[in-house]
């Protein structure tokens, strides 16, 4: 492996680290939100988690998210809790009684330090409802519903900087899904855009872009869409979940493999409609909702593999119809955080965020789903840090400044094409690097961090030609591997993944010599005062 600092990608934005809340079962309602916890405070959010959030130093969130945001209406949940209105939530089949709401998710995010980027609803929500929301959220008074706010207790603007137009708009699963017209969500997004930046000049917006690579529409739906409203847009949403088949470790820790293809696709169709309208700025990309699990084989339909009909959809509803409407207790948290090996989870996440971090000159957002769940593990009466805990935290402390790009020839696997159902599908990709790695370089700071996945189940040997970072020495290897790949942190063992130092790493005039263990999660720290 070689890094050196001329080999640099772009800036890093902190806000690629970061997290997706939306709410589903007790991610809110029992998760961060509990009045009747010991831990609550005088807004009911558990200040255990809070204290975990601030502590890891989350940058930022994507709320509220999801399916769910597509049927909700922002108005229903402003205002004293006893006058709002309890409505249904179509896409999980639940009861939403909005007493976690607008203010709610906004007022969290300032108590958990983080900035908040604020999905609207552009599926059955309108232009106006938009307006009436930016006006409420970030104007200073004077008006109906700038003075509304400051009559429900904030006097001063919430000031959201990142608005997201919608969510998932080409998935027909979407209330009111733009699938069949991508021409009319990107006039739709231009105008919300156009007026949203009216009423708040210093304001980003973000267009959805494709929610899987899969979908039947991609790449062409981002194309039309963008057509529409690349002037008065900054970023393309993009969506992906990697489901491996049970016991396909191959196919599961190639997931970054899958990522990078989607990424490399959805530049060219940026990149495309910026040349097609002689546009003079570059499309960023926002990555705000990833991750990756085991699941079991299903069916597909034969002959047609990433053509998703429309009857998939239905009885993919029709699955759900029969399940009744649900009321989430606060009360009856399910444990997060413990989903099969909690090691293979924690390498297919991290490698996911070395696949962010090597496109950082275009990728400026990054929100992990269920991220709260993953690295902050956590049931009704515990908070502890899960395995995924660490690479975050790697990730957040120093993988700042410019990302390098690391030059890697590794061993190599084979991972094997699957179809697991119309969801979920992968082709063959022979000769998968064994070594996954990302670089970055912080000058203010100067220091550089190698971050390492060894997805094999072999000890690999590595020689790493760090020379072009003169006068440098290496400070420390730590890492963090199970070689039993069954080990679970818990609210009992939060001590069972922990990360450990490396003291038989050798360096000599700039050059490292390692061993990177059997599945296994590396950094090591380069600066002008090493050890």
């Amino acid at each position: 492996m070689t890094v050196h600092p001329e080999y640099a990608i772009g800036d890093i934005d902190p806000r690629l680290y970061s997290g997706y809340l939306e709410p589903i079962g007790n991610w809110v309602y029992g998760g961060i939100w509990n009045p009747q916890h010991p831990a609550a405070d005088e807004m009911g959010f558990r200040t255990d988690l809070l204290g975990a959030i601030r502590a890891l130093g989350i940058p930022a969130a994507r709320l509220p998210g999801g399916n769910f945001v597509s049927g909700w209406d922002w108005h229903n949940s402003v205002g004293p809790k006893e006058h709002r209105r309890k409505q249904l939530d179509l896409a999980w089949r639940q009861y939403e009684p909005n007493t976690f709401g607008h203010d709610e998710y906004l007022e969290w995010a300032r108590k958990a330090g983080i900035e908040p980027l604020y999905t609207l609803n552009l599926g059955t929500g309108n232009v106006q409802g938009a307006i009436d929301c930016i006006e409420y959220t970030n104007h200073s008074g004077g008006t109906y519903w700038s003075d509304l706010r400051r009559k429900n207790g904030y006097d001063h603007p919430h000031n959201v900087k990142t608005w997201y137009l919608g969510n998932e708009m080409d998935g027909p699963w979407q209330i009111h899904s733009y699938e069949k017209d991508p021409i009319g969500y990107g006039i739709k997004a231009h105008e919300v855009a156009k007026a949203l930046k009216w009423v708040d000049p210093n304001i980003e917006t973000v267009a959805c872009g494709s929610s899987s690579p899969l979908n039947r529409t991609y790449p062409q739906w981002d194309v039309q869409v963008l057509q529409q409203c690349y002037e008065t847009v900054d970023y393309l949403s993009l969506h992906y979940y990697h489901n491996a088949a049970d016991g396909d470790l191959p196919g599961y820790l190639n997931a970054s493999s899958v990522f990078e293809d989607f990424i490399h696709t959805s530049l060219a169709s940026c990149d495309y409609v910026q040349a097609k309208l002689r546009h003079p700025r570059r499309m960023m990309l926002s990555f705000d909702e990833y991750g990756c699990s085991f699941t079991k084989q299903g069916t597909t339909i034969h002959g047609r593999p990433g053509y998703i009909p429309h009857d998939t959809y239905l009885e993919f509803t029709n699955e759900h119809l029969h399940r009744p409407f649900r009321l989430n207790d606060p009360e009856n948290t399910a444990p997060r955080g413990r989903q099969g090996s909690e090691m293979l989870r924690t390498l297919a996440l991290s490698s996911v965020m070395l696949v962010l971090l090597r496109h950082a000159d275009r990728i400026k957002i990054g929100c992990m789903t269920g991220l709260i769940g993953s690295a902050i593990g956590y049931d009704r009466d515990n908070v502890w840090k899960a395995a995924a805990y660490y690479p975050f935290e790697h990730l957040l402390r120093y993988g700042r400044g410019v990302s390098i790009l690391p030059i890697v020839h590794s061993p190599t696997f084979d991972a094997q094409g699957f179809n697991l159902n119309e969801f979920h599908q992968m082709p063959d990709y022979p000769d998968v690097s064994c070594i996954e790695a990302a670089c970055t370089y912080d000058q203010a700071k100067e220091e550089a961090c190698i971050f390492i996945i060894n997805r094999s189940n072999e000890l690999i040997a590595i020689d790493l030609d760090a020379r072009g970072f003169q006068g440098m020495g290496l400070l420390e290897h730590s890492y963090l591997a199970d070689p039993t790949l069954r080990a679970a942190t818990s609210a009992a063992r939060p001590d069972a993944l922990l990360p450990a130092k490396d003291c038989d790493t050798h360096y000599d005039s700039g050059k490292i010599t390692l061993s990177a263990r059997p599945y296994s999660w590396n950094i090591l720290r380069l600066t002008h005062t090493p050890r």
